[in-house]
């Protein structure tokens, strides 16, 4: 499948809003009791919401994202709920595209920014958002929409990073620059990784460091599928350690693929300053 074949548009008729509805399905499961019924996906277009779909040649759904425009202390701003791309249609760019439509949308609208949440387990989110998209941090939110009856979720509390995207690309060029600095870093490379056992340690250091690692494995997905204590053991840990390095002022600057390792990493830095990295022609 050609990238270029694809084509994003707003949901219209009742086939695509359909679609949507089933695609909703197949992600989170046909149980899954806070599915975006075909009715709201429409209406929602008509007050600033988007509800946008990627299609192939043939006029099949690849992915699509819906989100809510509302007023935040009296700006314009914009909510992420939804987003999904079929399995076999991923690594082609199209949860980006829908996204950078769902933007220039908003953008118009007078919105100044997007927020959305994701699983901070899953690596492949990470990397798109900080490193691809550009976002900011705004938040974990510790069990966010409670346990919920989704497959997807693997019956773990729904522990949540909110996450913030300027409508003005200037801004995310800057922080997607940032992020790549960040992570070809040495100090980021050498940096150590916020465990329970170096928490114990660093609570008595009079100074931190200014760049530490949270690690969470590459594929969790395997691991939500069936009942797991181990996925389990996951939350909880980079749970502890992101709440620990946001109380003492760190935030993710970017995230580290290490596929050999099977381990990705938030970086968490207090200074902007970082050390380059040595390159060799």
């Amino acid at each position: 499948m050609e990238p270029t074949s694809i084509e994003i548009r707003p949901l219209v008729t009742p086939g695509e809003l359909q679609a949507c509805v089933e695609l909703q399905q197949e992600t989170w499961g046909e149980a899954f009791s806070d599915l975006v019924p075909g009715s709201i996906l429409k209406v929602s277009q008509r007050i600033g919401g988007v509800a946008l779909g990627a299609f192939d040649a043939s006029g099949a759904m690849l992915g699509f994202v819906f989100g809510l425009t509302g007023v935040e202390r009296g700006e314009i701003v914009h909510w992420s709920d939804m987003l999904a791309v079929r399995p076999e249609a991923r690594n082609l760019g199209i949860g980006r595209k829908l996204k950078e439509q769902q933007r220039r949308i908003v953008r118009e609208l007078g919105a100044t920014v997007i927020y959305w949440t994701f699983d901070p387990l899953v690596a492949r989110n990470a990397h798109l958002n900080f490193n691809r998209l550009g976002v900011r941090l705004v938040e974990y939110a510790e069990d966010m929409y409670g346990i919920t009856d989704s497959t997807l979720h693997g019956s773990l509390p729904t522990d949540r990073l909110i996450v913030a995207w300027p409508t003005e690309e200037q801004e995310c060029r800057l922080r997607r620059a940032d992020a790549e600095r960040a992570s070809a870093s040495a100090d980021a490379r050498e940096s150590p990784i916020v465990t329970s056992e170096w928490i114990g340690t660093a609570a008595s250091a009079s100074i931190l460091p200014h760049c530490v690692r949270i690690a969470i494995p590459t594929d969790v997905e395997p691991l939500l599928a069936i009942p797991s204590d181990q996925a389990g053991h996951w939350r909880q840990r980079v749970r502890r350690a992101m709440q620990w390095t946001l109380a003492r002022g760190y935030t993710v600057r970017g995230f580290q693929l290490d596929e050999a390792a099977q381990r990705g990493y938030y970086l968490m830095t207090k200074s902007p300053r970082l050390t380059p990295a040595n390159h060799h022609a």
